[in-house]
């Protein structure tokens, strides 16, 4: 089976460590998207079954992407992982009321990222 996941991340060594983290998994396709706004024209275009996104991010940070992913029938439900440097439980609280299904801090370990996708996506 195969799942499609985007990874919405500004910084280029963060979406290759993620994207490297998940080529261990089988049947993965990744897309990626540099900032907010690239990633909302990406996943209002196309089916995703996961997102990956960064909180800080310049032009549209990630709550706000989570917030109109959230607004969005077509793809409301599509589970969501936001992945940042802000370890602040207000910010945990806001990423997850917005509607994010988990938060991951930075620095992320490979083993933790993987534990999550596979969670997310029901993989066993």
């Amino acid at each position: 089976m195969s799942h499609r996941v985007l990874i919405v991340e500004d910084s280029p060594t963060m979406r290759q460590l993620l994207n490297f983290a998940l080529k261990q998994l089988r049947g993965l396709e990744v897309v990626e998207a540099h900032d907010g706004i690239d990633g909302l024209k990406k996943i209002s275009r196309d089916h995703f079954d996961l997102a990956l996104i960064d909180i800080n991010m310049p032009l549209m940070d990630g709550l706000k992407l989570v917030k109109l992913i959230r607004s969005d029938p077509r793809c409301k439900d599509i589970p969501i992982a936001m992945i940042t440097t802000e370890g602040a439980k207000e910010d945990r609280d806001r990423a997850l009321h917005l509607g994010a299904n988990e938060y991951l801090t930075k620095p992320v370990q490979q083993k933790e990222v993987l534990r999550v996708v596979r969670h997310l996506l029901k993989i066993d």
